[in-house]
């Protein structure tokens, strides 16, 4: 039998809104990944408490971070305003990278190395890190059990840009490969999935901390020399 308790109600709407955490302390400029140790900057802080006064009306319900500290320094300041605790979840964490804790662009860093030239090779998979597709599935299941958990109400998913934009762009039915400086998904911004029962009825995008994002790390922006490259966000 299934469980009474937050089974599916097909017109009852349910809310998850996945937030992409805030700037991230990162002189060295490395793409940091999965590594363990980054955390918010000053910045960053401001940017979690702009959205989380912005969610303060909103009928949030459930808080979920990935594991990784920049998540859960981001998801904290929503879930203290609702007098929730931040849950975690393995699956909204970072893509996997084999150029994790290097520095990577073109013309410096790991690039330089032809050693590491026979990771490039297939951008569609992509043959460097963790494959879009996997990416897809685990996202997938963070965001249903999400909304299973907030059944009626709203929720906030604390993940990392490349799994938040490869899932919008599955819902969205877009390629999965894509240029990455095209991604709709700034930082501590928010793309929102709206469920009428267990379907997804909508996507919407804000950025609520857009005027704290440092110009060059908006979409579109060009490199500052000597400003921190927020790799591995």
């Amino acid at each position: 039998m299934s469980n009474p308790i937050n089974a599916a109600n097909p017109d009852e709407l349910t809310v998850v809104h996945v937030m992409r955490h805030g700037e991230v302390h990162n002189p060295e400029g490395l793409l940091y990944g999965r590594k363990p140790g980054y955390h918010l900057s000053e910045l960053g802080l401001r940017m979690a408490d702009r959205v989380a006064e912005h969610l303060a009306d909103r009928d949030i319900t459930l808080v979920v971070a990935s594991p990784l500290e920049r998540a859960q320094e981001t998801a904290a300041p929503i879930a203290k305003e609702k007098g929730l605790e931040v849950h975690t979840d393995i699956r909204l964490i970072e893509a996997a990278n084999i150029f994790e804790g290097k520095t990577f662009g073109v013309g410096d860093g790991a690039l330089r190395k032809p050693a590491n030239w026979k990771y490039l090779t297939n951008p569609f998979r992509p043959s460097w890190g963790e494959p879009y597709v996997d990416q897809v599935v685990r996202m997938m299941g963070a965001l249903s059990k999400a909304r299973d958990m907030a059944r009626g109400h709203e929720a906030v998913c604390v993940s990392h840009q490349l799994p938040i934009w490869v899932l919008r762009s599955f819902i969205e039915r877009r390629k999965l490969w894509h240029d990455p400086r095209r991604r709709q998904c700034t930082l501590a911004s928010l793309t929102t999935f709206t469920y009428r029962g267990d379907q997804i009825v909508s996507v919407g995008y804000t950025e609520p901390a857009r005027d704290l994002v440092p110009a060059h790390l908006l979409p579109g922006g060009k490199p500052q020399p000597g400003a921190g490259k927020a790799f591995g966000a």
